[in-house]
C-alpha cells in the first residue's frame, strides 16, 4: 500500500495519506466553488477543475464563526481555518476499491458554528469497521441561512446538498457504495438531516438516516426570517439587504451574529424574534415554500423521507451541557421554573410536580433541565418517530462524573461513543477521562450496522409499541419510558 494514495474525483485526481491501521485519509476536497465574491448569497456553485494531483492530506478552510468562549469552548472545542474555499469534506476509507456502506456526517453548532475537521469526527475507526466516513463544513450564520424573501434561501442545507451530490458522484472512487448512503448529524446537523429529509432536492441522495438530539421541529417562517435579518441589518448599520450584508467586512458581520443571539437570550419575546424567541437559535433553516415546502415534521407525517430508514435518539439530561459548566443550574428558583413551564403551555402545577416526582431531591434548576431537554429534544424525536414509521429510537443515558458528577448524560456527551474516539483529546473534558469503552464498543456497532443493513438491533418504535434502546454501561431496550411525561407533552409539541 502507498504512503500516498490517490483517488479520482469528477473534478480532478487526490492525493491522500495512510492514517492508523493503514486506513486512508483524504482531506478538505472542494465540492463546490468557494462562495465569496459574485458566489456570496448564491447556491452553491460547481467546481473548477484541476489537472495535477491535488494534495489532500491537510484539513481545508472551515466556515466564518467566532470564536468560542466561556466554560463551554473547553467542553465543545472548535477547529477554526481561515480561507476562502471551504466547502469542502473530507474521507476516510478502509480501501480505494470496493463498496462499502457509506456514511456522511453533518455537524451541529446551532447553524452557527463547527466543521468537519474538529478532531473528535475523525472517521478512522468508522473506516476500521468497514465504512467510508464523509465529514463535511456548509455556510454558517447569515451566509447560510439569512433570507430577506427574495433570492435564494437555506443555502447552508443547499451546501449539504451539494455534498450529498458530490458523494454519489464520486464515492465510487473510494471505495464507498453510492447506493448505500446513511446521512447522520448531532445537534444542527440532526435537524439538517431531519430537515434533509423533507426537502425535494435531497430525495434520493441518501437511504438511510441518523438524528443525534435534533429532529423537524427546528425551522422559522419567513416573516421571522426578516425580523431576524432586520435587526441584523440595523446592527451593521446596513439596508435590510444580502447586497447590504454582504459590503461589511466578515468580523464585523460575526460580532453582529453574535450580538443578535445575545439579544435574542435577554429578550425572548415572540413579538421581537418570532419562533427564535422559543428556540434562541436566530440562524435557522427557514420555511421559504420552495426549497423547504413546509415544516419538515408535517411533510414527514405526510410521506416526505418515508423510503429512508431513521435512526433517531436523545440524550436523558440534554439541557445540562448549557446549565452546569455556566453555574447557572444552582441559581434557578422555583419562579423561573415555573414560567418556563408555563412558556412551553404546560400545565404547570401539574407538569411540574410530576417532574419532581421523578427525581427525586432534585432542585428546581434540575428540574428545569429536564423539562428543557424534553421540549427541546425527547418530544420533537418522539414525534418524528411517531410520524414516520421506519424509525428505531434510542436514549443514551450514561452520566459523565464531570462537574462532580453534575454534568450527566448532557448534550454532545455521546459524540466519542458514537466515533469511537474516547481517546481523542477534544472530548476528554466532557467525560472526565473516564468514559467506559465497553460502551463505545456497543454504540458505535449500532450505528455501523444500521448503515450497512438498516437494523441497529432493535425494533422500530411505533405509537404501539414505543420501544428504544438505552444505551447506558449495561444497554437494553425499554418501552414507553417516562410515559408520565412524555403525555404532558401531547396537543402541547
Amino acid at each position: 500500500m502507498t504512503d500516498q494514495p490517490i483517488a479520482t474525483t469528477s473534478h480532478g485526481s487526490v492525493r491522500g495519506a495512510v492514517a492508523d491501521g493503514g486506513v486512508l485519509v483524504f482531506k478538505g476536497i472542494p465540492y463546490a466553488a468557494p462562495p465569496v465574491g459574485p458566489n456570496r448569497f448564491q447556491p452553491p456553485r460547481p467546481v473548477e477543475p484541476w489537472t495535477s494531483t491535488r494534495d489532500a492530506t491537510r484539513f481545508g478552510p472551515t466556515a466564518p464563526q467566532a470564536e468560542g468562549t466561556g466554560p463551554l469552548a473547553d467542553l465543545v472545542p472548535r477547529s477554526i481555518i481561515p480561507g476562502d474555499d471551504y466547502l469542502n469534506l473530507n474521507v476516510w476509507t478502509p480501501d480505494t476499491s470496493g463498496a462499502a456502506p457509506v456514511m456522511v456526517f453533518v455537524h451541529g453548532g446551532a447553524f452557527t458554528s463547527g466543521s468537519g475537521s474538529i478532531g473528535g469526527y475523525d472517521g478512522t475507526r468508522f473506516a476500521r469497521d468497514g465504512v467510508v466516513l464523509v465529514t463535511l463544513n456548509y455556510r454558517l450564520g447569515a451566509d447560510g441561512f439569512l433570507w430577506f424573501g427574495d433570492g435564494t434561501p437555506n443555502l447552508g442545507l443547499l451546501d449539504q446538498v451539494a455534498a450529498l451530490t458530490w458523494v454519489r458522484d464520486n464515492i465510487a472512487g473510494f471505495g464507498g457504495d453510492p447506493a448505500n448512503v446513511t446521512v447522520f448529524g448531532e445537534s444542527a446537523g440532526a435537524m439538517s438531516v431531519c430537515t434533509l429529509l423533507a426537502m425535494p432536492l435531497a430525495r434520493g441522495l441518501f437511504h438511510r438516516a441518523i438524528a443525534q438530539s435534533g429532529a423537524a421541529h427546528s425551522v422559522v417562517s419567513p416573516a421571522t426570517a426578516r425580523l431576524i435579518g432586520t435587526r441584523l441589518a440595523a446592527i451593521l448599520g446596513v439596508a435590510p439587504t444580502r447586497e447590504g450584508v454582504a459590503s461589511v467586512s466578515t468580523d464585523r458581520l460575526l460580532a453582529a451574529q453574535t450580538r443578535v443571539a445575545t439579544e435574542v437570550g435577554a429578550r425572548p419575546r415572540a413579538k421581537l424574534w418570532g419562533e427564535v424567541a422559543r428556540n434562541l437559535m436566530p440562524f435557522e433553516p427557514v420555511v421559504d415554500g420552495d426549497v423547504l415546502p413546509g415544516p419538515p415534521i408535517e411533510r414527514i407525517a405526510g410521506g416526505a423521507g418515508s423510503d429512508v430508514d431513521v435512526l433517531i435518539g436523545t440524550n436523558t439530561e440534554e439541557a445540562r451541557l448549557f446549565v452546569v459548566p455556566t453555574g447557572a443550574i444552582s441559581k434557578i428558583r422555583s419562579a423561573v421554573l415555573h414560567l418556563a413551564a408555563l412558556r412551553y403551555g404546560l400545565p404547570v402545577g401539574s407538569a411540574v410536580r410530576r417532574y419532581r416526582a421523578n427525581r427525586p431531591g432534585s432542585t428546581p434548576g434540575d428540574v428545569l433541565a429536564a423539562v428543557i431537554t424534553d421540549w427541546y429534544y425527547r418530544i420533537p424525536a418522539l414525534r418524528l418517530a411517531e410520524a414516520h414509521g421506519r424509525t428505531h429510537v434510542y436514549e443514551f443515558a450514561w452520566r459523565s462524573p464531570a462537574y462532580d458528577g453534575a454534568l450527566g448524560a448532557c448534550h454532545v456527551i455521546e459524540l466519542p461513543f458514537v466515533f469511537d474516539n474516547l481517546d481523542e483529546p477534544a472530548f476528554a473534558a466532557l467525560s472526565d477521562g473516564h468514559a467506559p469503552q465497553k460502551l463505545a464498543d456497543t454504540v458505535h456497532r449500532a450505528w455501523v450496522d444500521f448503515a450497512t443493513s438498516g437494523d441497529p438491533g432493535w425494533p422500530v418504535y411505533s405509537p404501539d409499541h414505543r420501544v428504544a434502546m438505552v444505551f447506558d454501561t449495561d444497554s437494553a431496550t425499554v418501552e414507553d419510558d417516562r410515559a408520565d411525561e412524555r403525555v404532558l407533552w401531547d396537543g402541547r409539541r
